[in-house]
Parts: C-alpha cells; sequence; structure tokens
C-alpha cells in the first residue's frame, strides 16, 4: 500500500479542485481587506458576512477612510451582524493603523495581535493569507476538522484541549502555500467537516482520521458543558413625538451594545409613564406592546415595550450627545441595537 501523502498535501489537492475561491475577499488581496473579513467572520457565517462585507468595503475602501469615519457610522454599517465589540475594535485599530504606523498593517502574527480585537487564530489568518507567511490558525472550522482527525478530546475552551489542537495546527500548517492552505482547512471544515452531518466520504484526509474509522465524528470536538441561560427583563420605551419621531438614547461605549442607539431603558418595576415624565419631561397615552425576547450568548433577554405618544417635544428635550429624536424615513445613519430595529418596523407596519 502506498504511503499517504502528508495531511497538507492532500488538503491543498482538494481545495485546488473544490475550495471557494470567488468571496469578495480573496479578490484584490491586500492586509487591510484580508483583516476586515477576518474579523467579520469571526463567529459570524460567510453567507451572513459577505452582503456587510460588500457594504462595508464600498464605504470605507481603505483604513484611513475607516479611520477617519464617525464611529456612528460605522456601527450602523455593523448593525445586524451582533458583537459590537468587533465593530469598536475595528475602529480603534484602524485609527491606531493610520496613526501609529503610518497605514501600513504589522507582517508578523506577534505585531498583528497587538490591534485591538486580534487574537492568535486570527492574526495568523491574516498573516498568511495576505502575506503569504506561514501561520497556524485555529478558528472554529479549525478545531472541528483538527478534533475528528486526530481524536482531540473535550471542549476548546478548556486550557488543555485549546493546546493540543494549537499543537496539532502547528503540526499539520506547512510551509509552501500558506494562503491557500488557510483557506483550504477552513472551507473544509465550513463546507464537507461540519458541525452535523459532515460528507466523510469526500474528505480529501479521511483515510487517516480518527473520527471518521471509529465513526465518533460527533463526539469531537467537545461541548461545551450545558447550562440553564438566565433570563432578564426591561422596559423600553417607544416615544413617539407628532410626526414620527421617536427618542433614542445612546448607549454607553462599555457592555451590551456599546455605543449604539437604544431606546430609554426602564426596570420592570417601574411605571413607564413616570419614567417618561421624570427623566424628559413628557407624557401622553401609552400602550403595551407585546414582550420581545433577545438571546445573547449568556442570557436571555426579555424586553417590554411601551409605547407612549406625546402631543409635543418640549423645549428642554434638545438633541445632543446621549438623545436623537429619530425618524425612519430620514434617518441619520446611526448604529441601531438589533431588537430596537426590530422594534421600530413593527410600529411602522402599524
Amino acid at each position: 500500500m502506498a504511503a499517504l501523502k502528508p495531511f497538507a498535501d492532500r488538503l491543498l489537492t482538494w481545495f485546488d479542485k473544490h475550495g471557494r475561491k470567488d468571496l469578495p475577499w480573496q479578490q484584490d488581496i491586500s492586509p487591510y481587506r484580508v483583516w476586515v473579513s477576518e474579523i467579520m467572520l469571526q463567529q459570524t457565517q460567510v453567507n451572513t458576512v459577505v452582503p456587510y462585507y460588500l457594504a462595508f468595503m464600498k464605504s470605507f475602501p481603505t483604513v484611513q477612510r475607516l479611520a477617519r469615519a464617525p464611529i456612528d457610522t460605522v456601527l450602523h454599517h455593523w448593525a445586524g451582524l451582533g458583537y459590537y465589540a468587533r465593530a469598536r475594535n475595528l475602529h480603534k485599530a484602524a485609527q491606531y493603523v493610520v496613526n501609529e504606523l503610518g497605514g501600513e498593517f504589522p507582517d508578523t502574527v506577534e505585531e498583528m495581535e497587538q490591534l485591538p480585537g486580534v487574537g492568535r487564530s486570527t492574526a495568523g489568518a491574516i498573516i498568511s493569507i495576505a502575506y503569504k507567511k506561514r501561520a497556524p490558525i485555529l478558528d472554529g472550522n479549525v478545531k472541528r476538522v483538527l478534533a475528528r482527525h486526530q481524536a482531540i478530546a473535550g471542549w476548546p475552551g478548556e486550557a488543555a484541549t485549546l493546546k493540543a489542537l494549537w499543537e496539532a495546527s502547528e503540526a499539520t500548517t506547512p510551509k509552501k502555500r500558506p494562503a491557500a492552505y488557510s483557506q483550504a482547512i477552513m472551507d473544509l471544515g465550513a463546507t464537507l467537516c461540519t458541525r452535523s452531518k459532515p460528507d466523510c466520504g469526500n474528505c480529501p484526509v479521511n483515510a487517516d482520521c480518527i473520527a471518521y474509522r471509529e465513526g465518533t465524528q460527533s463526539s469531537y470536538p467537545g461541548k461545551k458543558p450545558k447550562k440553564a441561560l438566565p433570563v432578564k427583563a426591561v422596559q423600553m420605551l417607544i416615544i413617539e413625538a407628532p410626526k414620527q419621531q421617536i427618542l433614542l438614547e445612546q448607549r454607553p461605549a462599555q457592555g451590551i451594545w456599546g455605543g449604539l442607539w437604544s431606546l430609554p431603558e426602564v426596570a420592570v418595576e417601574e411605571a413607564a409613564e413616570e419614567a417618561a415624565i421624570q427623566r424628559f419631561g413628557l407624557s401622553g397615552s401609552s400602550k403595551t406592546l407585546p414582550v420581545l425576547r433577545h438571546t445573547f450568548s449568556h442570557y436571555h433577554l426579555d424586553i417590554h415595550p411601551v409605547h407612549i405618544t406625546v402631543d409635543s417635544i418640549p423645549g428642554q428635550i434638545m438633541e445632543g450627545d446621549q438623545l436623537l429624536w429619530y425618524n425612519s424615513p430620514s434617518a441619520p445613519e446611526v448604529g441601531l441595537a438589533a431588537p430596537v430595529q426590530k422594534l421600530l418596523k413593527q410600529l411602522i407596519k402599524k
């Protein structure tokens, strides 16, 4: 029996025939374009990212344009992608690259990791794809491929399991064609070695895959220990002025929806109408709307919307750094929290 070719060689041969090569960030490759795509692809699937990436690159074609843009404009382009800290870090990193590095991105993994929002795997992907330098990667797809292929047990969030996966990534990453290899192993996880129903029969590295041989694909990678998500609740005030203007409040930079515009929040045990009067001097007729549940990675948030219609806007409620009267047909480009977008769309339909 002929000896098996190295893991990377088999994977690259498969990639040349079957790999994805028409994704927008694979065209006109540059460190900037690859960096933006890799940040967007953190915890988000390719099909979701593509339209956001195209719109983002149209508005911010260079790192200089991104660095100069107001954070509100950046967050507006990010609205709906989730994990908004990524957008804030992207903006900070762009300003750092422009102001401190003369507009040139770092070309080593260690230096790339110094940018806000860039971890070891993201840095490796950028360096290998943009600069064609050997750099191991370990995103979710790669973890799944290597965990199955080498039967690395345990949840990747545990230190020992993560260490073993990094060692496997280091051992299998070749010196030749590093850009193609990074794309190839990510593609394998995204298209064949999927979470459920992996297409093992067509996998280029199935000949020595331990999970395939033992029929234990579903055991790898190990699952995170389950625990019930807690439920939190809040009231959101949809204060509407005569010209379909909705009062929005900008959230603090830190915390959920950091820096985005949201509806004023009130504790569920408080009277919404009283809160509107005390905080904004606004009173009017109110109506309670159906509860909207929004789920984060660590908890559920039950939003209790209260629609308050006011006859006029008093003079003391002026737009400022944290307040904005928002009118959907002529809305400025601001980042809106996802459930706020949903509530406003429902309101417009009525």
